[in-house]
């Protein structure tokens, strides 16, 4: 198994329409914009397969979540950007709360509090 691999992080479902929402909130984007968003984002160790994004993203927008139009790149390509409507910024304030409890929850059980008398 190469490094690279042995390095990549499954995410849990439902982490992806949160990550999409949140790189969404910074603007417009076309698919794979959201794709570097989540990368870099993630300082390289997320990375979003296309066969994982679109489906995703027709999810949101049967949501109404995000809507989409058809724009030119900057480099002159159609290309199809997707933004947030209110509805998905009201969604993206639930995922993040959501996001915090479990993620409180986790550490929690990672990083137990000593009571007296533990080892």
């Amino acid at each position: 198994m190469s490094p690279a691999y042995q390095n990549r992080i499954e995410l849990l479902q439902g982490t992806l329409d949160l990550l999409v929402l949140q790189t969404l909130q910074w603007g417009p984007r076309h698919g794979y914009g959201i794709v570097q968003g989540i990368r870099t984002g993630s300082g390289e160790t997320l990375q979003v397969e296309t066969g994982s994004l679109y489906p995703a993203l027709h999810r949101l927008e049967r949501q109404g979540w995000i809507v989409s139009e058809w724009k030119l790149t900057d480099k002159k390509q159609r290309a199809k950007f997707y933004r947030l409507t209110r509805a998905g910024k009201a969604q993206l304030l639930r995922e993040r709360s959501r996001w915090e409890q479990l993620s409180d929850a986790i550490a929690a059980i990672l990083n137990p509090a000593r009571t007296d008398g533990e080892v």
